[in-house]
């Protein structure tokens, strides 16, 4: 499976991740709004994400 890269995926490829569902608009703003994500504890920084994207999840995103 290829990993989804958090700095270039769009809100449905996101939201399509399990336990980022619903998050995938916040994730995209982030983004936008601080230049890019430079590492996938990044994520935690996202309104609503913090503490909840595990091992699992990282093991299917990328930066």
């Amino acid at each position: 499976m290829d990993r989804i890269d958090i700095n270039t995926a769009d809100q449905d490829a996101l939201d399509a991740v399990e336990g980022l569902k619903g998050h995938g608009h916040e994730i995209v703003r982030y983004r936008e709004e601080r230049g890019g994500f430079k590492s996938l504890r990044d994520l935690d920084e996202v309104p609503g994400l913090t503490g909840k994207v595990d091992e699992e999840m990282r093991t299917r995103l990328k930066v």
